[in-house]
């Protein structure tokens, strides 16, 4: 998909999805992604993905737009995958082979996996990991004694879980964040 084509497949998507971002325009959007090309390759990886990622708010920090995967499971292209490359290596040196490492995978791509709050953030937008889990940014007190976080959603609730970073499943994969 070419520039100009993703960005009217986002303009689509915002338009489409005005709760996700009530105050916002999407010329100001656009005037943003156009002023960084590295950033609108990295929306287009998540697109190609099948991540669909959308605009969900502005950091009230650093006032950069935030855009978030909105595909309603985690990305089928991203699935399958450890925590982290120690994960992953620790997984390969046993004979078993993951399709990689969900923090890998994300930093290729430019994007950072969703935290915790992020993830919660996004559920109120709506139902998303209802038949698949993400990882999620782990804190690093966590990450030195073995272990990561994921999320999904059942049962109308968002549940955070814990696994050790060598796991993976075929439904567990990560949604991510672009900051613009």
């Amino acid at each position: 998909m070419n520039q100009d084509e993703l960005l009217k497949q986002l303009e689509l998507r915002f338009s489409a999805n005005k709760g996700r971002h009530p105050d916002l325009q999407w010329a100001e959007v656009e005037k943003r992604l156009t002023a960084q090309p590295h950033k609108l390759r990295s929306l287009g990886k998540m697109e190609e993905s099948g991540g669909e990622p959308d605009v969900v708010g502005l950091d009230p920090v650093t006032g950069e737009y935030l855009f978030f995967d909105c595909s309603a499971e985690s990305p089928a292209g991203r699935r399958n995958t450890c925590y982290d490359d120690a994960g992953y290596q620790a997984r390969v040196s046993k004979g078993v082979q993951p399709a990689g490492s969900a923090q890998g995978m994300a930093a290729a791509m430019g994007l950072e996996i969703l935290t915790e709050d992020e993830y919660r953030s996004l559920q109120k937008l709506g139902a998303f990991d209802l038949k698949t889990s993400s990882w999620l940014k782990t804190p690093e007190a966590i990450r030195k004694r073995g272990g990561a976080l994921f999320a999904d959603r059942r049962y109308d609730h968002v549940f955070v879980y814990h696994n050790s970073a060598p796991s993976f499943y075929g439904v567990r994969g990560f949604l991510g964040v672009l900051r613009v």
